[in-house]
C-alpha cells in the first residue's frame, strides 16, 4: 500500500505512521466533548497528550462512516471505516486505504451476542475470520447493561486475539463527561494491518457501542 507523506505537526504531535501499520504499542481513543453533529475522536499516545490522528463520524448518514486523519485539519487522510449496510444489527465495517481505496480489512459485530457481551469478529481483506474482540465476562456485560452506575464503576475491559493469539487487551473508561478507550498491545504482532484493525475496533467500540446504549 502508498505510505502517507508526513503531516504538518501538531501541538503537540508526531510524524504519522505508514499506511501498512498503525505501529504504536499503546494508544488512546478519546471521545470529543460538545460535538453537536456527528461525533469526533482524537487517538493520543501513552502519554494522552500527543495526538497520534484525528477522527470523525458523518452525521446524518445512514451508514456509519468513519473518517481517520493525521491532522485535526482533515488534510491528511489515514484510514477509512464504513458500514456495507444500512441499519444492519450485525452490521460489518470495512477497513479501506483512503489513497488507493483497498480494503485492508474488516470488522463484524455480532449483534445478538452483543446484547449481552460485546463480541467483534476481525476479518482479513477477503473475508476470511481471522481474529475475535470480546468483552471480559458475561457476568460484568449484563451488570453494565442493567445497572447504569456499574459501567462506571466497572469499567468494559476486551481481549483481542488474532491468528490464534492474544494480540492486545482494550479498556474502556467512562464517566459522564469523556469516554475513552486504551488499547495495549503485544510486541509480536502476527499481521501487518493489525495496527489499523486495532485502531478501528477501539473507535467503533467507542463509537457505535456506546451510541446504542445511549
Amino acid at each position: 500500500m502508498t505510505s502517507v507523506p508526513p503531516a504538518i505537526p501538531l501541538k503537540p504531535s508526531v510524524a504519522p505512521p505508514q499506511m501498512n501499520d498503525f505501529p504504536y504499542p499503546q494508544f488512546t481513543v478519546r471521545k470529543k466533548m460538545f460535538k453537536l453533529l456527528g461525533g469526533a475522536f482524537h487517538v493520543y499516545g501513552p502519554d494522552e497528550t500527543t495526538v497520534l490522528a484525528y477522527c470523525e463520524l458523518k452525521a446524518f448518514k445512514l451508514k456509519e462512516d468513519i473518517r481517520v486523519y493525521a491532522d485535526t485539519d482533515k488534510q491528511r487522510p489515514l484510514l477509512n471505516i464504513k458500514a456495507r449496510n444500512i441499519l444492519d444489527f450485525a452490521a460489518t465495517y470495512d477497513l479501506t486505504d483512503p489513497q488507493t481505496n483497498q480494503k485492508i480489512g474488516a470488522l463484524r459485530r455480532k449483534g445478538f451476542k452483543s446484547m449481552i457481551r460485546d463480541e467483534w469478529v476481525l476479518l482479513s481483506p477477503d473475508d476470511q475470520e481471522i481474529g475475535l474482540i470480546q468483552e471480559d465476562s458475561t457476568m460484568l456485560a449484563l451488570l453494565r447493561r442493567f445497572i447504569e452506575l456499574a459501567s462506571y464503576f466497572l469499567p468494559q475491559r476486551y481481549t483481542v486475539t488474532l491468528l490464534g493469539k492474544v494480540v492486545a487487551s482494550m479498556k474502556q473508561n467512562k464517566n459522564p463527561f469523556v469516554t475513552k478507550i486504551r488499547v495495549t498491545r503485544s510486541v509480536d504482532v502476527p499481521n501487518q494491518s493489525e495496527g489499523w484493525l486495532m485502531l478501528a475496533a477501539a473507535l467503533l467500540l467507542c463509537a457505535i457501542e456506546g451510541k446504542q446504549r445511549g
